[in-house]
């Protein structure tokens, strides 16, 4: 098998709070393969951000303490300096934010952060930085772009903001490509055209993808390869296909439970997981999905390892047999 890309292993990511520590990710390890598209979904508040903003070092190091490994180009991104890991943030591994208003700078102009950005990495003249600036702008899909280089992010519509902001991301050739979820806050319209630039960018660069969603349709229509996270854990890993052919994951059924199905007869009520989602400060030492859990037993008290059952490419942490998990499955979703 070729080396990945990017090889994250045991990551966790612990904050300092006045409450006492509070661990966001515990123990993450997946990899990223070359050309690939890797969705990672879950529930607001189950460490997808947090994991990937580790990676990029973007984490107040005073308020958040990440053990673990993260190897990328034959070095350990979590052991380089500042200055080392400035040059590798935004040239090697980009990120396309969740809120472009608030990632943009609004006192200044949507050029000069273009042009700031290339100069940060190229040696290129004021001239050139501009000229490419144009060229971004246009293939993501901005029109007229000679004269929008010259707006103020608040003269640009919400999807305009987010087209900036993967300009952004890709004006320096990125062999990653962090994507966080880059349709929030959009119309079906626009998104459906910024997924379509994601995917095209994708085929023409070269750059592998990793797209933070909590959005199921996005990542059957996006992904290459699926990650569900639940309470800061990883709870199932798969192919897509396999993921939404055969879930293996109690938590998996339930987010798939709540998408209405066009191949099958309209539901009375789509299915709900029952509860909510605990605070970090509250998860529990066993199965982070326990206490929301309808076949919840006396293992599950236990922290289950996340494992492969037959095929080593779909791994899950669920002690339930899997000669029962059919019918349980099929229960839930009645």
């Amino acid at each position: 098998m070729p080396e990945p890309v990017l090889d994250i292993r045991d990551l966790t990511v612990t904050f300092h709070t006045e409450r006492g520590p509070v661990r966001a990710v515990e123990a993450a390890s997946f990899t990223l393969a070359e050309d690939e598209v890797l969705g990672i979904v879950g529930e607001s508040g189950s460490g997808k951000s947090v994991s990937l903003m580790s990676v990029m070092r973007l984490l107040d190091e005073r308020a958040a303490e990440i053990t673990g490994e993260v190897w990328f180009g034959g070095r350990d991104l979590l052991t380089l300096s500042k200055r080392e890991m400035q040059a590798v943030r935004g040239s090697e591994i980009a990120m396309i934010f969740q809120d472009p208003m608030t990632s943009l700078n609004p006192v200044y102009r949507v050029g000069w952060q273009l042009e700031e950005q290339i100069r940060a990495h190229d040696d290129v003249s004021s001239a050139e930085a501009r000229t490419r600036a144009v060229e971004l702008l246009s293939e993501v899909g901005i029109a007229d772009p000679e004269r929008r280089v010259g707006d103020f992010p608040h003269q640009m519509s919400g999807g305009m903001r987010q087209r900036v902001m993967i300009a952004l991301a890709l004006s320096c050739r990125p062999r990653v490509l962090i994507a966080d979820e880059p349709t929030t806050a959009l119309d079906v319209t626009v998104q459906a055209q910024i997924l379509d630039l994601i995917r095209r960018l994708r085929q023409d660069t070269g750059s592998s993808v990793v797209l933070i969603t909590h959005d199921m349709g996005v990542v059957a229509e996006m992904a290459d390869r699926v990650q569900v996270m639940y309470g800061g854990r990883i709870v199932e890993q798969a192919p897509t296909r396999a993921l939404f052919r055969d879930p293996r994951h109690p938590y998996t059924w339930g987010l798939q439970g709540s998408i209405p199905r066009l191949d099958q007869p309209r539901p009375h009520r789509l299915t709900a997981i029952a509860g909510s989602a605990q605070a970090l400060s509250e998860t529990p030492e066993g199965c982070a999905f326990a206490d929301r859990c309808p076949h919840r037993f006396e293992r599950c008290s236990q922290w289950p390892p996340l494992m492969a059952h037959g095929d080593a490419s779909h791994l899950d942490a669920c002690f339930l047999p899997m000669d029962a998990r059919p019918a349980l499955r099929a229960g839930d979703v009645r």
